[in-house]
């Protein structure tokens, strides 16, 4: 059985009580913290060909960087979720900061291409455990409803901001030196730092028993290392090499170990049952196809404007610019149109928006002008981002128990990095094998267009999901339909060890 201690700072704000500047604090804070964990995947990306070329990368090494970041991040999120919910939330978030600062520090002064990747990967550590304790913070502070409905739109569209502001802010350092993209952040994660320790709510007594689920975060992690390895991978060996196809089956044979660690273990890292929530399930599924179509998106777009069209990393920042300003502009509107139209609906609208947005850079050529291929793309992303990833984030979580916010934080999080991983290495093997022809226009462009196919591919994929989503939402509202435990096997079932929440008196 799993006891937690809940104080005061843990207990749910009601929709109608009045922010106090203390609680805007604590909000701005935890945001500080998700931008940088957004910021930190997409701001490399103009920095690439710097780095390659100083360091003396390959394109599949270089794809390293990003993805060793979005490998300690995804793999270990859950296992964060979990120590969020034992070890407690406030606790979690502050160790984990002070390694993220100290992890970027280092990022910025190694000379060498392993010990980079070796950073970014422990920063994504860091990151693991930052990111699901900030969101179970915010979901067990702010009751559900219009109040956590508007604390999640502001903190998830910061994340969304990092997401695309990443690559203004890369543009902008890279011109200086690459390394100012690898330290900018460790000011921002000391002064989010200090400011957490004063603001974040200090809990009388916050005490947890329970296990830890060893064997399903190594089978976890593992799964996603070897999957993104081998789909890196593949286009040297041959997709129907025996290497590459026994790789495949590792990777399924693990993906069933860890399936079966969760369904027997006494406190799994994931409880199955979690996904009897369709809405949850779904919002998963979403933000894997969704963050993972835009991380390949924005390895191409990089490698498109600066490789073959020839832009500075300032021009692309520029370029890049209306993007993220349309997602940062939005955040004080998002929880009212939340509120009024329902993450059901906004949902396959966003994602959709997202979609056309690569779709239409499919037009790119030797000569594409500005105007008519990259505006658009970036107005419709952000479009996209402000609409569906505040409301991905809250159908992951809306209703899920306190107890199990810091899972539902962890699961969601980790479909947002797993994703971006692996259709980052599908989209790099893509570029890889297509452009094997040279370095002429044409060889390039032979790698980028298979490559926006499959993140457009992956995006629609996405939007279909959301749009079931929608109108099984509608008919839910119109007929409800009811539901036994027996019409679920018993590993979907609630777990028995259900938390105790007892108050402090």
């Amino acid at each position: 059985m799993t006891t937690a201690t809940v104080t005061q700072s843990d207990a749910p704000s009601t929709s109608g009580q009045p922010w106090t500047p203390r609680l805007w604090g604590t909000l701005i804070v935890l945001c500080a913290a998700i931008f940088l964990d957004a910021l930190d995947i997409s701001m490399v990306g103009v920095a690439l060909p710097s780095i390659g070329s100083e360091l003396h990368l390959s394109t599949s090494t270089l794809q390293w960087v990003v993805s060793g970041y979005v490998l300690g991040y995804g793999g270990l999120l859950l296992l964060g979720g979990r120590a969020a919910d034992l070890l407690g939330r406030r606790r979690v978030f502050l160790v984990a900061l002070g390694v993220f600062g100290a992890a970027s520090l280092l990022g910025g002064l190694v000379d060498d291409g392993g010990l980079l990747i070796a950073a970014r990967f422990l920063k994504g550590v860091a990151a693991a455990f930052t990111a699901p304790a900030g969101l179970s913070i915010i979901t067990t502070t702010f009751a559900e409803g219009p109040a956590r409905n508007r604390a999640l739109s502001i903190y998830t569209t910061c994340g969304a901001s990092g997401f695309s502001l990443g690559l203004v802010l890369s543009g902008l350092l890279t011109s200086v030196g690459w390394r100012w993209t690898f330290l900018m952040p460790v000011p921002v994660a000391l002064i989010a730092l200090v400011l957490a320790v004063r603001l974040l709510p200090r809990p009388v007594e916050e005490r947890a028993k329970g296990g830890y689920d060893v064997l399903g975060a190594i089978t976890g992690t593992l799964t996603v290392l070897l999957l993104v390895f081998t789909v890196t991978e593949a286009p040297g060996a041959g997709w129907l090499s025996l290497r590459t196809l026994g790789s495949f089956a590792v990777v399924a044979a693990l993906a069933a170990a860890f399936l079966v660690t969760e369904s027997r273990a006494a406190h799994p890292l994931v409880r199955l049952g979690i996904f009897r929530n369709g809405a949850v399930a779904r919002a998963n599924v979403i933000a894997f196809t969704m963050t993972g179509a835009y991380g390949g998106f924005q390895f191409i777009v990089t490698l498109y404007l600066q490789h073959l069209l020839g832009w500075s990393a300032l021009e692309m920042a520029l370029g890049l610019l209306p993007a993220g300003a349309f997602i940062a502009l939005s955040a004080p509107f998002m929880g009212p149109i939340v509120d009024r139209f329902g993450t059901g609906r906004l949902l396959p609208i966003g994602v959709l928006s997202l979609t056309a947005a690569f779709a239409l850079f499919l037009r790119l050529d030797e000569h594409s002008s500005y105007p008519a291929l990259v505006l658009p793309s970036m107005l419709l992303l952000g479009v996209g981002f402000a609409l569906a990833f505040p409301s991905v984030n809250i159908a992951a979580t809306d209703g899920v128990a306190d107890y199990e916010q810091g899972l539902a934080s962890g699961l969601v999080n980790t479909a947002i990095q797993v994703g971006t991983a692996v259709v980052l290495a599908g989209a790099t093997a893509m570029i890889t094998a297509g452009s094997a022809g040279g370095d002429s226009p044409q060889a390039q462009l032979a790698g980028y267009r298979p490559a926006l196919l499959f993140v457009t591919g992956v995006a629609l994929l996405g939007f279909l999901i959301a749009l079931v989503g929608a109108l099984l939402e509608r008919r839910k509202k119109a007929t409800p339909l009811s539901a036994t435990d027996d019409d679920h096997p018993s590993w979907l079932s609630e777990p028995t060890d259900r938390v105790d929440v007892l108050a402090e008196r």
